[in-house]
């Protein structure tokens, strides 16, 4: 049975365009109220200029991600236009610079961290209690890849905090259950979003002396990465896929089928390690023990 969005509000961080602005266009064609959050204004204007015309009611805040009180700020403004807030899209993200462990520039591992695991974090914090405020129960739609279900080389930042994200939606589903707060985690694989560019919006505390890398290398790594993207799903496709799944309750929104052999095949191979443990003389006893619940 399809849900009845209509009345109710969503915050969308990163919704100036890409996942985030999909997810905007398709919420309020449902009858949400939308508020766009973005740190891109000049690109914010227009992804409001573009859901006017649709008649589709919203409103816009600037949003550093890493920033908590620009958060704040938001659900401020959520609940001075449209009353309550019933759903949080942690979306924005970016993807930081391919590289090998040695070529890792520490300000840039920041900046993916902060942004893409720190603003998960905030934004959650920040909105979750106008939620639970509602007495409506909601949604909490966090934006992970399929590349935290399984380690990327060379992008060992952006998997591992995308792998946080899947971390922090499993255990905040468990959390959040009782007051009816539906948690799921995306993670598609490629989509035609500007990720890739997404070093035009480096806030200048992550700016460093040392550079993003060599010229030549990032030239080749953002070439391949566009080719990538570009080669994905459109994002309104996306967008649609995660309403059918939230008339269903799932809590892993998947896009692409075509990974399910990557992933199952990690998970053979943690198989394996219990079983290596199991047979092990110094750990094997502990078969037995009772689980403890943390």
């Amino acid at each position: 049975m399809a849900i009845d969005y209509s009345g109710k509000t969503v915050i969308i961080s990163g919704a100036a365009g890409g996942i985030g602005f999909a997810m905007a266009r398709e919420l309020g064609q449902q009858g949400m109220n939308v508020v766009l959050a973005d740190i891109d204004e000049h690109q914010l204007a227009q992804a409001k200029n573009a859901l006017d015309k649709e008649d589709i009611a919203s409103i816009t805040t600037t949003l550093d991600v890493t920033n908590y009180q620009d958060w704040q700020q938001t659900v401020d403004a959520a609940q001075q236009q449209f009353g309550g807030v019933h759903m949080l899209i942690n979306n924005a993200g970016v993807g930081g610079i391919p590289g090998t462990i040695e070529e890792t520039n520490h300000k840039i591992w920041q900046w993916v961290v902060d942004v893409n695991l720190m603003g998960v974090l905030y934004g959650t914090q920040a909105v979750i209690p106008a939620i639970k405020q509602t007495g409506e129960g909601g949604w909490l739609i966090n934006v992970a890849s399929m590349a935290g279900m399984h380690g990327v080389p060379y992008s060992s930042a952006y998997a591992a905090t995308k792998a946080a994200v899947v971390s922090m939606s499993e255990a905040w589903a468990v959390e959040l259950k009782p007051h009816n707060i539906h948690v799921s985690v995306l993670c598609p694989a490629f989509v035609k979003t500007r990720i890739h560019e997404s070093m035009r919006n480096l806030q200048d505390k992550y700016k460093s002396e040392k550079g993003a890398g060599d010229p030549a290398k990032l030239k080749k790594s953002a070439g391949i990465a566009a080719e990538l993207v570009n080669s994905g799903i459109d994002a309104q496709l996306l967008a649609k896929r995660v309403l059918e799944a939230l008339d269903s309750k799932q809590h892993y929104i998947f896009t692409h089928p075509n990974y399910r052999d990557v992933v199952a095949g990690r998970g053979k191979a943690l198989d394996k390690a219990f079983e290596n443990a199991q047979n092990s003389p110094l750990v094997g006893h502990l078969i037995d023990e009772e689980i403890v619940s943390l």
